[in-house]
């Protein structure tokens, strides 16, 4: 739907007398070239830099793209952006209050527009994952005629909110999480441009830094939090925003947390040794620290995964599964609603059942291999395919266990210094207790010489 004539006054009294904005609506860019990270996206020949115009010439005109990304990475930005820079047609809806009639509209209005004065529309739908399949399918013939050139942004994975037709007809753009550099480097412009707080205040490294944790690579969370803070210095009457102004202002304290230094490791190991020891509590503790210092949650995911073999390992089957579930999981969503995911996880792992049997089951082979204790695999385990292996008494005597009534075949497969070696030592902790039944009826019927 197009703006209405109290909507553009609205907008056209915001871009002569801005100051009344937040300051995140100030500080938009205003082209692409002042687009903070995303830089793997605004190369020459982009698809974004074709429908601001640049390089846009030829047969080949600009494609509809799906803007997939966290929030606060600038999605809405680049459209903004483009809205200001092309000299096409621009509308904007959001999947939240718009339907099909609404799009129809657009669609109809689109088309009047191309066969009356050749004006081409740039359509930009927000939260199009909120729009049900019969919303996405009216946009279809759209998007496939380019009557429209689509710019739909979304937080959630296209590829299960997204119908396919529509995928098809359109380029996934994926945005990045915003760096801390790029975030610092943001503060900093708002802090100076005359679109910002024009230097009325100063931002200390220590007070820089726990903004950055708040912001968690959302720009305009970063943004909101800077004028809020400075606001509140500035009422003050204090000449930079201090550390525990900008506690009192974001109702968060700064958690004596460096991603970069001791901090971060020992607050890592102190979950990993509580969920080993079984504390959920402790562990939940200090998963809630690292969330909240901004710990990157692949880093905790990529832990919690570790913990589950290494200290789980048999004695929970699940435990793996579950922690691996859940690094996919908060790969695909990020923070905030990540830290759900990293709950879950750690919970199950610090509830589960304990054994570092595989922990030390490897680590013993490894030693062994290590000291040279190797030797020659025995030939019938040898590989007998190629022409000659028979010759050479390569898998000759060698016992199918299939063939077996009971599956298994009292032959040797380790090497002769290794023959009677048990690395495996199972625990009866939980459901390992039937791998340690499974382990001493099969050694019994290898015929293996307890060592």
């Amino acid at each position: 739907m197009e703006p209405d004539l109290f909507t553009a006054a609205a907008e056209d009294r915001q871009e002569k007398d801005p100051a009344g904005s937040p300051l995140a609506v100030r500080m938009r860019p205003r082209t692409l070239d002042e687009v903070v990270g995303q830089q793997h996206l605004l190369k020459p020949g982009s698809p974004l830099r074709r429908l601001v115009g640049e390089g846009a010439g030829g047969p080949a005109g600009p494609s509809s793209v799906i803007l997939w990304g966290p929030p606060g990475t600038g999605k809405t930005t680049l459209a903004y952006v483009v809205s200001k820079a092309t000299n096409k047609r621009f509308v904007e809806l959001s999947a939240i209050t718009a339907g099909v009639k609404e799009v129809r509209a657009v669609i109809d209005g689109a088309r009047r527009a191309t066969g009356g004065y050749g004006k081409e529309t740039v359509l930009f739908l927000d939260e199009i994952h909120r729009f049900s399949k019969a919303q996405q399918d009216s946009l279809l013939p759209a998007v496939e005629n380019r009557w429209v050139t689509l710019i739909a942004a979304t937080t959630e994975n296209p590829y299960f909110s997204v119908i396919s037709p529509l995928l098809s007809r359109s380029l996934l753009l994926t945005l990045e999480p915003l760096t801390d550099d790029d975030v610092r480097g943001l503060l900093k412009r708002a802090l100076s441009d005359e679109r910002g707080l024009k230097d009325a205040v100063a931002l200390p490294e220590d007070t820089e830094d726990h903004l950055l944790r708040i912001a968690g690579g959302d720009a305009r969370r970063a943004l909101t939090a800077l004028e809020a803070a400075a606001g509140a210095a500035l009422d003050k009457g204090e000449a930079e925003i201090s550390l525990q102004t900008l506690e009192e202002t974001v109702d968060r304290a700064a958690v004596k947390y460096d991603r970069d230094g001791d901090q971060h490791y020992d607050v890592a190991s102190a979950l990993i040794k509580s969920i080993r020891g079984s504390d959920v509590d402790a562990a939940l503790h200090y998963l809630a620290r690292m969330i909240e210092a901004g710990e990157d949650p692949r880093f905790i995911a990529r832990r919690l995964m570790i913990s589950a073999s290494e200290d789980i390992g048999l004695a929970d089957p699940n435990a793996l599964p579950i922690a691996v579930a859940a690094a996919q999981a908060v790969a695909m969503i990020g923070f905030p609603e990540a830290a759900l995911t990293l709950s879950h996880a750690t919970i199950a792992l610090a509830l589960a059942p304990k054994s570092n049997s595989a922990t030390t089951a490897i680590g013993a082979a490894m030693d062994d291999v290590r000291k040279g204790l190797a030797g020659s695999v025995p030939p019938h385990l040898r590989d007998g395919h190629y022409k000659g292996a028979a010759k050479l008494g390569h898998a000759q005597g060698y016992v199918y266990p299939h063939d077996l009534p009971e599956g298994i075949a009292e032959q040797q497969y380790a090497p002769d210094a290794l023959k009677d070696r048990e690395y495996y030592i199972p625990t009866r902790h939980g459901a390992e207790a039937r791998y340690a039944d499974a382990v001493e009826w099969t050694r019994k019927h290898l015929g293996r010489k307890r060592s």
